[in-house]
């Protein structure tokens, strides 16, 4: 008698898989099923921490969508997480000229020294409101996988 061990994603897996992450009603934000694989090492952060944990106990050949709340994809939206930017500030952090538009994503430089990204919401008098939430937060996504192979 032969038992057979299927390898199973453990929180340090190699692992080479199609992913798909799309909106409830399945618009596509990212697909790798028309495309190469992907190979990743789980832990590493190439995946969002908590799409990571969606994929912890699957099996290799697994082919599953799951519904992700905001809690297990990008969180909900954090409303102290839309501030308002002085003139000033914005124009320290663009390029001589720079004009923009509600919608545009608006890169900033952090006080740790690090960056991050805001999207423009509106302007007024005042400065400009920018919503520094992900941009998926507050979101229920859907989570297809396919596993390939597990190291």
């Amino acid at each position: 008698m032969t038992t057979t061990n299927t390898p199973i994603v453990t929180k340090d897996a190699y692992l080479t898989l199609h992913y798909r992450l799309a909106t409830l009603d399945g618009e596509d934000i990212i697909s790798t099923f028309k495309e190469s694989p992907a190979t990743l090492q789980m832990g590493t952060g190439q995946l969002a921490p908590e799409l990571e944990l969606s994929l912890i106990g699957l099996a290799e050949g697994a082919h599953v969508t799951q519904e992700l709340s905001p809690e297990k994809a990008f969180g909900p939206r954090n409303p102290d997480l839309v501030q308002r930017v002085s003139i000033a500030t914005l124009k320290e952090n663009s390029a001589s000229g720079e004009q923009y538009v509600v919608g545009d994503l608006v890169d900033f430089a952090a006080p740790s020294g690090g960056r991050f990204a805001g999207v423009l919401r509106s302007v007024d008098e005042q400065g400009y409101i920018f919503d520094f939430n992900h941009p998926l937060a507050g979101q229920t996504l859907l989570f297809e996988t396919k596993i390939i192979g597990i190291l």
